[in-house]
C-alpha cells in the first residue's frame, strides 16, 4: 500500500471509514459495507487510479492473513467446533438442566445476566478468549431464559474488553505500559502511572457498572428495551428480520444422555490450557506469555477432549461434525477478515493522526483530558481498533500533557477509555464480530441496541473529565 508520508490523504483518509460505517447502518450489511470501504480505501492510496486501487483491494485482503489474524481465525473456527461437538454430545442440554431447569441453580433472566456479567469478570487473560468462552458458555443459558440475543450480545462485549482494561493481569499491561513509554512516560514509571489510570478510566468503569445495574434492575431502555419486550411476548431471542435459522443449540442427538460435563470438560479445558499456554510461552511469567499462541493451543486441546466425549460417533462422523460446526462460523469468519483489512487500509490512510490534527487546535491544560478522550472516541469509532487509537494517542496526547502541566494518569485514563469506545461502538470493530459470532446476535441488531448505552456512558465520561481537567 502507498502512502507512507503521513497526512498525505487529509480528509480523504475519512471517506473509506465513514462510508464504511454508514453503509453498515443503512444496508445492515457489515460483509458488502467492509469490502467497498476495502475498495475505496485503495482507491485513495493509490490516487483514484481505478485498476491500481481495484488490483490493491483484491490484494490488501490476501495480505491480512498474517501469522496473527490467521491464528485468531482459526481459533474462531475451532472454537466454533468445540462447541457444536458439545450440543452434539449434550453438553449444552445438560448444562441447561442443571443450571436453569433441574437444579434451578440459575431462575430468571436477571439470574442469567448476572451470570453471564461475572463470567465475564472471571476470564480476564485475554479479551479474545473472554468474547468467545463466555459468550459460548453463557448463550444456553441465556436462550433458555429467554434472554434476547442483543442483551447477551450487550453484557458480553461490554464486560469482557473493559475489564481487560480495569484488570490488566494479562498480555494487555505490556502493550499498555509500552504505549505509555512511547508518550513519553518513563520506563521505570510505567507501570505505576498505568495502575493510577487505571482508577481514571472512567469509560470503562461505568461500562462495568451499567453493565451490573441493568442485570439486577432489568430496566432497560431505547431499543434494547423493544428487544427485551419482543423476547418476553412472542420468545423470538432475535428480531425477526435477521433471525437465522435452526436458532435451537441445545438439543443432543439421539444416542446422548445430556451431561453439563460434556460441555464444562472442554470449555474448562479451554480456559486451563490457555492459563498454562501463557505462562509456557512467557517463560513463567503470565503477563509476558503470547496470548495468540496459548490461544490456537487451548482451542485445539479443547477440540480433542470435545471429540472424546463423542462416544457414540465414529471418528468418520467426529469429523464431519466437526467441519459442520466451522461451516456454521464461516461467514463470521470472512467479515472478520474483511475487518482486519479495513484497519490497515485504515493505518494506511493515516486516518488517526488526520483526525487528532484537526483537534490539537482546540488543547488548552483544562481541557486536555476530557478533548483527549472525545478524539479517542471518534478515532476508535472510524477505525475500529482500540489498540490502534492508543498507539496514535499516547503520542499526540501525553507529550501534550507532559508539556501543559496536566495529570499524566488522568490524561492516560481518558486515553485508554476513549480508545475502547470504538470497540463497542463500530460495527467494523473485530469485537463487535467475534461477540456476534459466540452470542448469536446479529452484528446491526447488536449495535443498534448498545449504542445509547455506550453514548450515554461516553457523554457521562466526557463531563467528569471536564471536571477533573479544572480540579486536578
Amino acid at each position: 500500500m502507498k502512502g507512507e508520508n503521513s497526512m498525505e490523504f487529509g480528509v480523504w483518509s475519512l471517506v473509506p471509514p465513514v462510508l464504511t460505517i454508514a453503509l453498515a447502518l443503512t444496508t445492515k450489511n457489515v460483509f458488502i459495507s467492509l469490502l467497498i470501504g476495502i475498495l475505496t480505501g485503495n482507491l485513495v492510496l493509490n490516487h483514484f487510479a481505478v485498476f491500481t486501487g481495484l488490483n490493491a483491494g483484491i490484494y490488501s485482503i490476501l495480505d491480512t492473513m498474517t501469522e496473527s489474524n490467521t491464528l485468531i481465525i482459526g481459533s474462531v473456527l475451532i472454537t466454533a467446533a468445540v462447541i457444536h461437538l458439545a450440543e452434539k454430545s449434550g453438553g449444552i442440554e445438560g448444562f441447561v438442566n442443571v443450571v436453569v431447569k433441574k437444579q434451578g441453580l440459575i431462575k430468571s433472566k436477571r439470574g442469567a445476566n448476572l451470570f453471564t456479567w461475572l463470567l465475564g469478570l472471571v476470564v480476564f487473560t485475554s479479551g479474545t478468549l473472554s468474547w468467545m468462552g463466555t459468550g459460548s458458555v453463557a448463550r444456553p443459558v441465556n436462550d433458555a431464559l429467554k434472554v434476547p440475543h442483543e442483551k447477551a450480545a450487550f453484557i458480553v462485549h461490554t464486560t469482557s474488553t473493559p475489564w481487560c482494561v480495569l484488570f490488566p493481569f494479562s498480555g494487555w499491561l505490556a502493550a499498555m505500559a509500552g504505549y505509555l513509554v512511547t508518550g513519553g512516560v518513563p520506563e521505570d514509571q510505567s507501570v505505576s502511572v498505568l495502575f493510577q489510570s487505571l482508577f481514571m478510566n472512567f469509560y470503562c468503569i461505568l461500562a462495568i457498572l451499567l453493565v451490573l445495574v441493568l442485570a439486577l434492575t432489568q430496566k432497560d431502555f431505547g431499543p434494547m428495551a423493544k428487544a427485551e419486550a419482543r423476547a418476553a411476548t412472542t420468545g423470538e431471542l432475535d428480531d425477526p428480520i435477521h433471525k437465522k435459522a435452526d436458532s435451537d443449540t441445545s438439543k443432543a442427538v439421539s444416542g446422548f444422555t445430556p451431561r453439563a460435563i460434556n460441555l464444562l470438560l472442554p470449555v474448562g479445558t479451554l480456559i486451563a490450557v490457555m492459563f498454562a499456554a501463557l505462562i509456557i510461552t512467557g517463560n513463567g511469567n503470565l503477563m509476558n506469555g503470547s496470548g495468540m499462541k496459548a490461544l490456537i493451543w487451548a482451542v485445539i486441546i479443547a477440540l480433542l477432549v470435545a471429540s472424546v466425549l463423542c462416544v457414540v460417533f465414529t471418528v468418520s462422523q467426529v469429523i464431519d461434525e466437526i467441519f459442520k460446526g466451522m461451516s456454521g462460523m464461516l461467514p463470521i469468519t470472512f467479515v472478520l477478515l474483511f475487518g482486519f483489512t479495513m484497519g490497515n487500509v485504515v493505518k494506511s490512510l493515516d486516518t488517526g493522526t488526520y483526525l487528532s490534527s484537526i483537534f490539537q487546535q482546540f488543547l488548552s491544560p483544562a481541557l486536555l483530558p476530557a478533548l483527549t478522550f472525545l478524539i479517542a472516541v471518534l478515532i476508535s469509532f472510524a477505525t475500529g481498533t482500540s489498540m490502534g487509537t492508543m498507539a496514535i494517542m499516547a503520542v499526540i496526547a501525553l507529550p501534550m500533557a507532559y508539556s501543559m502541566g496536566n495529570s499524566i494518569p488522568l490524561v492516560a485514563g481518558a486515553m485508554f477509555g476513549g480508545s475502547i469506545f470504538g470497540d463497542h461502538a463500530s460495527p467494523i470493530s473485530d469485537t463487535t464480530i467475534m461477540t456476534c459470532s459466540t452470542t448469536g446476535c446479529d452484528i446491526i441488531d447488536h449495535i443498534k441496541t448498545q449504542f445509547p448505552y455506550v453514548c450515554s456512558i461516553a457523554v457521562i465520561s466526557f463531563v467528569l473529565y471536564v471536571i477533573a481537567g479544572f480540579i486536578m
